[in-house]
């Protein structure tokens, strides 16, 4: 079966009754923990980006806390567990203030954990690729917010 385009379903969404269409959402949820996390987000998160944002730096956080840092293999697994889901929330969120917030957060927190990131090296070049996100990322923003995290950016 081959999916239908985005504005069938907008249209055939807009012709069902409010009771159905809760139904749908529902039984889309059930089958989906991302469909659930998402439809979490647009319901009760969506109206203060700002406490969504402290509440996913509070996840990282958790993942940066239970590193282990006797084994470089096991804290590189771990950062891009954290990668991931900062990327995940990022992408519920679809604004760039918040990629660029929640990027500039993970950066910060992988230098502050002390580990050698020789030239080269896996956790060198992920740190390296996310700064060029946030760059690319920030260039879309508004002049004010931009100058706002340029001199973050510069610190990383």
């Amino acid at each position: 079966m081959t999916p239908v385009s985005l504005k069938e379903i907008k249209s055939e969404l807009g012709a069902l009754e409010p009771d159905l269409l809760i139904n749908l959402c529902l039984h889309l949820a059930k089958y989906k923990r991302e469909n659930k996390e998402l439809l979490t987000y647009l319901l009760f998160n969506a109206h203060d980006e700002n406490e969504y944002i402290r509440g996913v730096k509070v996840i990282m956080d958790e993942g940066f806390v239970s590193m282990n840092l006797s084994n470089v293999y096991l804290a590189k697994k771990t950062l891009r567990k954290v990668l991931r889901i900062a990327n995940k929330f990022i992408k519920y969120s679809g604004l760039k203030k918040t990629e660029v917030e929640l990027l500039i957060y993970f950066c910060k927190k992988l230098k502050a954990t002390g580990i050698a990131m020789p030239e080269g090296t896996v956790i060198a070049n992920m740190y390296v690729r996310q700064v060029q996100k946030i760059k690319k990322s920030l260039a879309t923003l508004h002049e004010d917010l931009q100058f706002d995290y340029s001199e973050e950016i510069e610190l990383l």
